[in-house]
């Protein structure tokens, strides 16, 4: 097979977001295999906090270009509080990034 016989994409970033499976949760994944092409999701336990949680995760990772750090933070809490979370994880480019409620004294 000679190279004019296929086409190659390569995608810069890589998102992966790991979402409670609690309600509301599939009405995010849907937003984002609208908004993104190029998505694979996997069902895992939690295990946070020196214990599993009673709740199934899904890892959304999304592949794609020219997305920025800061947006993705800004897209992560809007989960959280949608998800009504404490906290969110997500990995941008191999970095896990907590977001969390922030504690007021």
């Amino acid at each position: 097979m000679t190279h004019d016989e296929y086409s190659v994409q390569t995608f810069k970033d890589s998102v992966k977001f790991y979402l409670p499976r609690v309600e509301g949760y599939l009405e995010i994944v849907r937003e984002m295999a609208a908004k993104y092409s190029g998505m694979s999701l996997i069902e895992f336990d939690g295990y946070f906090e020196g214990r599993f949680e009673p709740v199934k995760y899904t890892r959304i990772e999304i592949h794609t270009n020219d997305v920025d750090e800061s947006q993705m933070m800004e897209m992560a809490n809007r989960l959280r509080q949608s998800l009504k979370q404490d906290s969110l994880a997500f990995e941008f480019n191999n970095k896990l990034i907590l977001i969390g409620e922030r504690v007021r004294h």
